[in-house]
Order: structure tokens, then C-alpha cells, then sequence
């Protein structure tokens, strides 16, 4: 096999499937990225049993073939060559023996039998949506925060995608909160219902354009899930089991509605957060009165108070929240103002718009009233 190709061009492909290369695993394999060049196409797969990614990379097929390379090996080669207008030759012979080059450069490495490899799961193209690269990666991003970082339910490491007629529903939640994203699609679809693992999603919000004209498909099968777009597929296992009942935790019924400028009400909160330290568990306490919110925070670094103007319906209302699950909802929220609905200081808070294209669920911490 030989190949040459300009480096940003190589570079940009080995970034993108890095992001499926197995870290920990007994299969050595798995450790490699597979390069392939065949019917006039060259592809750089990687696959770690859980997320594979392939992805087609400009270049010249001398003479075709397939090779795997150790990943972090072929990606620190790539990325210490100079670049410029040299191209960037690899060539392997039939007992794997690799060379690199590149103007003077020149690597010798022990490459595999491209056989050995795992290929990607093949993916029946029945049940599809279709979306904008930017719908896609905008709503990964409001809502992969509240996800659980740990397995200890595996449900919560990943997020709901539901499809029902022309909208798509994603969830994620972590028993402090939730979060829901509605997002009206171009068709009308069957019904879907799938959770992805939330590692999935978060390296595909990397890969994305971001573009509103270009799409992106998304597949689904009964173990798997497949994102085509631009020269790249992504295909993870999704999360067997029942989602949470979504419905059972949302609630129109409020005894207290607050509009509060966003920007505002964020700095404060933010400002506030400088008192605490990472495993600080204060609450910033938000206290609801006719026409303003006076908001506390306390801690053993001092306290800080601050008000904000705001118009409220219903009872006044002095509530505890996790500063940072406010932070999380409101720097994703494009709305100039925003409404929260509360019923009693020990009930969820609800931040979400008119139309119910984002909610934000937020369940309220404890407090000493008395201290307040």
C-alpha cells in the first residue's frame, strides 16, 4: 500500500476518529486506527467496541490496501511533521512494515493486519431522521450537562431521543434535575425511542459543523445508532433498558411564576458563586417578593447579597437551589427573559418557554430558614 496526502488534510481525519480509539482494553487491536484505500476512496476507521467513527480523508491511492497503525503512535507522527505544501507519503509492504515520511522525516513502524480490525456494525437504513448540523450539535449541547457523570444508573449516562411524527424529544437527567429539548423536524417520522450514551453525543457535538445547510442522518436499529454527515459516519451501541417517565415529573400546575431578566439574573448567581468551592454544597437562596427577588448566598468565605427586579404572579416564595444547576439552565437559554414556575420551596422549579421548546427542571436544596 502507498498513499500520500497534505497534512491538515490527514490531521483533520486521525482527530476525528481519535475520539473512538479504545484507552483501556485487552484487545491490542483496538488500540489502532485502520486505514483502508480501496474503489478510489481512503478511510480511517476507528472502534472501540462501544463507538466506532469512519471517516473518508482527501488523498492519492499509489497502491491500495488496508493497514492498521497504532493511533497515538501514527497521531504524534502527523502532528510533529512541519506541514506546509509537503505531502505526507505512507507506504507499508505485506509483512506490515510501515514508513512515514515527510520532507526529511522519516518513520519506520510495525503496522497490523488491517483484517484483524473490527469493523463498524452494519446499520439497516430503515428508520432514519433528518436534521441540520446545527439543530443537532445546539441540542447536545443544552442539554448534555445534566447527564450523571458516574454508571451507578446507567439510564442517566445517557439521553432520551424520542421522535414522534415531525418532532424530536431529547432528555437527560441526573435526580437533581432534567432537561428537554423539543425540536421540530423539516418531516413526519415513525415513532423512535432510543437512549444514546452521552459519551457518544458529546464527541459528536465535537465533530459537527455546526452549519445550518448542511444535514446530518441519523439511523436507527435495535442495538445501534448511526450519525451520517459530511465524509464521516458515527455509530454507537445505545442504552437497553426503559427511560424514566418523563410525563410523571412535569407539572403546569405553580403556585408562584417569576420573569426575570436572564442576563441579570445569571451575573448574580455567577457573582455569587465566588464564595463557594467546588465541593461547597450552599445553596444561593432566592427569596420572591411582589416586584423583586432578593437573592443570598452565605458560606464560610463571607456572604453576598443582591436583588433583581422581576414581574411575579402568585404567592411570594423564599426557595434553595444549587447555584450551579442555575447556571447550567441559564447560560444555554438565547431568551432575552426568562419564566420560572415554583410551587413551595421543597417542589422542582421549572424554567421553560411559552412554547415548551426547552424545560429545565431543578429540584430546590434544604435550608435553615432562621439563618437566612
Amino acid at each position: 500500500m502507498k498513499l500520500t496526502f497534505q497534512k491538515d488534510d490527514l490531521q483533520n481525519a486521525i482527530n476525528i476518529v481519535l475520539k473512538a480509539v479504545a484507552s483501556k482494553t485487552t484487545m491490542s487491536i483496538l488500540e489502532c486506527i485502520l486505514i483502508t484505500a480501496e474503489d478510489q476512496q481512503i478511510k480511517l476507521t476507528a472502534n472501540d467496541m462501544e463507538l466506532g467513527i469512519e471517516t473518508k480523508v482527501e488523498g492519492t491511492i499509489v497502491s491500495g490496501g488496508k493497514i492498521a497503525l497504532d493511533a497515538k503512535l501514527f497521531s504524534e507522527i502527523v502532528r510533529k511533521f512541519s506541514g506546509g505544501d509537503s505531502p505526507i507519503t505512507i507506504e507499508s509492504d505485506e509483512s506490515f512494515n510501515t514508513v512515514i515520511s515527510c520532507d526529511n522525516s522519516v518513520f519506520h513502524i510495525q503496522g497490523r493486519d488491517g483484517e484483524e480490525f473490527s469493523y463498524l456494525p452494519f446499520i439497516e437504513k430503515d428508520h432514519y431522521i433528518c436534521l441540520s448540523q446545527f439543530s443537532l450539535r445546539e441540542v447536545i449541547g443544552q442539554t448534555i450537562f445534566s447527564i450523571s457523570p458516574n454508571d451507578s444508573n446507567k439510564m442517566m449516562t445517557g439521553e432520551l431521543f424520542q421522535v414522534h411524527a415531525d418532532l424530536l424529544k431529547v432528555v437527560s437527567l441526573d435526580g437533581h434535575r432534567m432537561s428537554i429539548r423539543n425540536v421540530a423536524l423539516k418531516d413526519t417520522y415513525d415513532d423512535i425511542k432510543v437512549i444514546v450514551p452521552g459519551k457518544t453525543l458529546s464527541e459528536i457535538s465535537k465533530i459537527l459543523s455546526g452549519d445550518n445547510e448542511k444535514e446530518v442522518l441519523i439511523y436507527f436499529s435495535k442495538n445501534h445508532i448511526l450519525f451520517e454527515f459530511d465524509d464521516t459516519v458515527v455509530v454507537s451501541r445505545i442504552i437497553e433498558g426503559e427511560y424514566f417517565r418523563i410525563e410523571q415529573m412535569l407539572s403546569s400546575d405553580y403556585a408562584t411564576k417569576v420573569t426575570i431578566n436572564r442576563r441579570e439574573f445569571l451575573d448574580c448567581i455567577d457573582r455569587a458563586s465566588i464564595l463557594i468551592r467546588e465541593n461547597d454544597k450552599k445553596p444561593i437562596i432566592l427569596n420572591i417578593l411582589d416586584n423583586v427577588m432578593q437573592l443570598k448566598m452565605n458560606s464560610s468565605f463571607g456572604t453576598m447579597n443582591a436583588e433583581v427586579l422581576i414581574r411575579k404572579t402568585g404567592k411570594d416564595l423564599m426557595i434553595g437551589f444549587n447555584p450551579k444547576f442555575l447556571l447550567d439552565a441559564l447560560r444555554i437559554i438565547d431568551d432575552e427573559e426568562v419564566d420560572l414556575y415554583m410551587m413551595n420551596p421543597k417542589s422542582p422549579c421549572f424554567i421553560k418557554d411559552e412554547n415548551e421548546n426547552y424545560i429545565y427542571l431543578i429540584l430546590p436544596v434544604n435550608f435553615n430558614a432562621a439563618t437566612v
